[in-house]
């Protein structure tokens, strides 16, 4: 089923573009056109590549063929920097941010996906789902590092650029050489004006030829001369470049041997370039080289420049001389924020100057000083927004992490390596998080050692990820070693205990182990009120963390003011704008829909979901719960009709988002089966509800309450269709499981003596079936009190018995009774109020003419 998003994108096909392009492009005409052609055929993946020395306008060439041919690229266009460290992870995030798609994390057999895998998927599933996509890969190396990740769809057109001559004999090649006399005289006159190289003709061929027709030495020199004053001659450039150009071969031989003469007239044009530059501007064009190979935010160059103690001015007196020499180049970016680009050959020669300069630790320590404060603001729950405004830095913080991570102090490697995890945790892309917080856990041992806290931070986080993904045996040994870590260095009375205790619960919890799991939780909470005081986001989560356990263990009365208690310490300290609000607002509608209180229940769901669907976006694992959520309280009500898109679109996401092996997507088919069963669908209904079965045994074992419940529901579902002697089984099963599991006073113990009860009646062992019927009210009415629709479906169960048994009397009782709590807590209009009501019409039928019968006879 296609999604709305996919739709919306298909009127606005993704495009991650954000070069304008230089406003003096001049020539190329032919090789645009003979590109433009090749990429016209069709029967196969057209790849082309533009192949040419570094400052030869290959990627100029590339923004120039988008601009002018990008309407005939329907399916979108998406641009990677093949310099990147991981090309991967850009296709992935292209997907998620410019698509609103996200990847399985899983296949079908629960084997975690690979980069490449995932990479694949993104491309079978691109959307929209029409029209040709346009690939760029910029300033590639070698075909063999990206091969696996190409698309083999023949609706994708790759182009990439390349500083190597005869790439790979499979790809079609356009030769891009230095521009024609004609061609680089029309730039230069583009450049500095028809009358000044009109004035000096012959000196003006002299210079492209001297440069090597370079487009990038042209507007160097163009930039540079357009600086001096109008008597500063053509001649007297030449001159200059000449010069420089037997300095430079003086100062480093070994440079010179690995440039072309070409690009040594470029180095010798920026050479004179940097001349020209101040001595802060010098210093601030070397930081400029650390950055990766991306689009660079000026305000990061700010920042870093403050860490520096620059001056305002100076920074701002750099951005222009750079400019202004052309030395970078201004990005379009719809943010309306400030963006830069360096060309590549112009990065290796600032790379040449910051080796060179006294100041390049210093340079460093400051551009790492930067990163790790942007690292250090991103948090647990991105939203849409946030990673919108910070994704175009991850590359820069991998950068530090990749090759900075020296600079960085011991104190800021979890800062680092963290904010990455968190970056793609928080966006469901587990596979993309989990090599930095592996790789954190070595740096930081190999660092600092096996006794320090932060490894045993880097244990938890860890930990957290495999958590997120299911792997709860994986997990739970790692917060072990955290807490018991944190325990040694720093004592009991810590809030990182606090969140060890907290957190070893959260495992217990899940794995439905809750006489373990609730001593944690309330150490956690007692520690985190004596140590943070009462108002903190961290007491917050360990009220609704003990609020939950109390409500698995059915101790509604206790888990509320405690959900009440978080919700309303989370609007005070984080706003109203927060996806743990949302979280709180959905984890009590949960309660209110368990206790009957619907009206409540579906307001803070509605709101759970409309503020999770503003601040994570439509595509997000939150967002899935809400959708289900919201699918089972509709179940509940009887509006089966509302229900089942919803639980579909829950269904269908968590897959996309998780894979098909994930505790969460057996919960999704385990509901949809659940309303397949109300509505007749069998055949659909088995095939779920055995699937959740199997998963959840597969994921979580045999000893887990969702265990118990699967047995519950296929159960349950065997009884409808009269195959009474595998539903006893596994009904009988389920009750074993929860009694031993969850104690005799649980909700689900009274459901299971419910069904149970349900079935003996169906077989006409009524005996056997009464006492559990009333052992099930009784249950009920402790749990959830007199007035809860569960109690009236379990009068109208025992009811059932009565009349079965001809104990009319007491069974019209129990009707009237049901009818009343349905029609007080649920509405006239409800589908189960009414097949309430008519089940009792149809008693009163009988019992009518039961009694029409018994006056004939008497």
């Amino acid at each position: 089923m296609e999604s709305p998003e996919w739709e919306r994108v298909k009127l606005n096909p993704p495009n991650n573009l954000q070069f304008s392009g230089t406003a003096n492009f001049v020539g190329r005409a032919h090789e645009l056109t003979i590109l433009h052609e090749k990429f016209q055929r069709t029967g196969a993946v057209a790849i082309s590549s533009v192949a040419g020395m570094g400052g030869v306008g290959k990627t100029e060439l590339a923004v120039q063929y988008i601009k002018q041919h990008e309407a005939d690229y329907a399916g979108g266009i998406c641009w990677l920097s093949a310099r990147e460290s991981d090309v991967a992870a850009s296709i992935v995030q292209f997907a998620q941010l410019h698509m609103k798609l996200e990847v399985p994390q899983q296949d079908f057999r629960g084997k975690v996906l690979s980069l490449t895998e995932q990479v694949e998927w993104c491309w079978q599933h691109w959307q929209p789902p029409e029209g040709i996509a346009l690939i760029i890969l910029d300033d590639v190396t070698s075909v063999g590092n990206y091969r696996h990740l190409l698309p083999k769809s023949n609706r994708f057109r790759i182009l990439m650029t390349t500083r190597v001559r005869n790439l790979d004999p499979n790809i079609d090649e356009i030769s891009l050489d230095m521009l024609s006399p004609q061609e680089a005289l029309q730039l230069l006159i583009a450049i500095f004006g028809n009358k000044r190289v009109e004035k000096a003709i012959d000196v003006a061929q002299q210079l492209c030829e001297w440069l090597g027709y370079l487009p990038l030495g042209l507007e160097l020199v163009g930039r540079y001369v357009a600086k001096k004053p109008p008597n500063w001659t053509l001649a007297k450039m030449l001159q200059q470049l000449k010069q420089q150009s037997l300095t430079n071969t003086a100062i480093n031989q070994e440079l010179q041997r690995t440039l072309s003469t070409a690009q040594r007239s470029v180095l010798a044009a920026f050479e004179l370039s940097w001349q020209e530059l101040s001595l802060p501007t010098q210093l601030l064009a070397a930081l400029l080289s650390l950055y990766a190979p991306n689009i660079i935010a000026w305000e990061w160059v700010e920042s870093t420049g403050e860490l520096l103690n620059w001056s305002s001015t100076d920074i701002e007196t750099a951005n222009e001389q750079l400019y202004t020499l052309h030395l970078i180049q201004s990005v379009e970016d719809t943010s309306g924020e400030y963006k830069i680009r360096l060309h590549s050959l112009i990065r290796e020669f600032l790379k040449l100057k910051l080796a060179a300069s006294q100041q390049a630790d210093d340079l460093k320590r400051g551009f790492v000083e930067a990163m790790v404060a942007i690292a250090q603001e991103i948090p647990d729950y991105p939203t849409k927004e946030f990673i919108k405004s910070v994704k175009d830095a991850i590359p820069h913080l991998a950068e530090v992490a990749q090759n900075l991570s020296d600079i960085v102090s011991d104190e800021n490697l979890i800062s680092v390596f963290n904010g990455l995890g968190r970056f793609y945790e928080g966006q469901g892309l587990y596979v993309l998080a989990q090599p930095w917080l592996e790789q954190f856990v070595s740096v930081v041992q190999s660092r600092l050692g096996e006794e320090h806290s932060d490894v045993a931070t880097s244990f938890n986080n860890l930990a957290h990820l495999y958590s997120d993904q299911g792997r709860y045996a994986e997990a739970e040994p790692l917060y072990i070693k955290a807490l018991k870590l944190w325990q040694r260095l720093l004592g009991e009375e810590h809030p990182d205990v606090a969140s060890g205790f907290n957190n070893l619960a959260s495992i217990y919890e899940s794995q439905g182990r809750y006489t373990e799991a609730e001593p944690l939780y309330v150490k956690a909470l007692e520690l985190r009120q004596r140590l943070l005081g009462e108002e903190h986001s961290d007491v917050a989560q360990s009220f609704n963390n003990l609020a939950s356990i109390y409500e698995s263990q059915g101790r509604y009365t206790e888990a509320e003011p405690l959900y009440i208690k978080a919700l309303e310490l989370r609007q005070r300290l984080l706003g109203e704008e927060h996806p743990l609000v949302a979280t709180s607002f959905n984890n009590l509608a949960n309660l209110y829909a368990t206790q009957g209180r619907y009206a409540e229940a579906e307001r803070l769901y509605i709101k759970a979901l409309e503020l999770r669907q503003r601040l994570l976006g439509e595509e997000h694992p939150f967002v899935a719960q809400s959708f289900n959520n919201l699918a089972l309280l509709y179940s509940d009500l009887g509006k089966y009709t509302e229900a089942e898109p919803l639980y579909i679109k829950a269904l269908e996401l968590l897959q996309r988002l998780l894979g098909e092996e994930h505790p969460l997507v057996a919960k999704s088919s385990n509901d949809l089966a659940l309303l397949y069963s109300d509505l007749g669908k069998y055949t659909e209904a088995e095939s779920l509800f055995t699937k959740a079965l199997e998963l959840r045994q597969r994921l979580l074992g045999e000893k887990h309450p969702d265990v118990a419940q699967s047995f519950n529901n296929l159960a349950y579902l065997y009884n409808f269709q009269g195959k009474y002697t595998e539903a006893e089984s596994l009904f009988t099963k389920a009750l074993e499981l929860r009694q031993r599991l969850l104690g005799e006073e649980h909700l689900d113990v009274s459901i299971s003596f419910n069904n149970l009860a349900s079935l003996y009646s169906s077989q006409g062992r009524y005996t056997e079936a009464e006492p559990l019927y009333i052992k099930a009210l009784e249950l009920l009415q402790r749990l959830l009190g007199e007035e809860h629709p569960l109690v009236a479906q379990s009068f109208n169960n025992l009811a059932g018995l009565y009349k079965s048994t001809g104990r009319y009397t007491e069974a019209e009782l129990l009707h009237s009774k049901a009818l009343k709590i349905c029609e007080q807590q649920l509405g006239v209009g409800s589908s189960i109020t009414i097949a309430v009501r008519k089940n009792y019409a149809v008693f009163l039928h009988e019992y009518a003419e039961f009694l029409r019968n018994k006056l004939s006879a008497s």
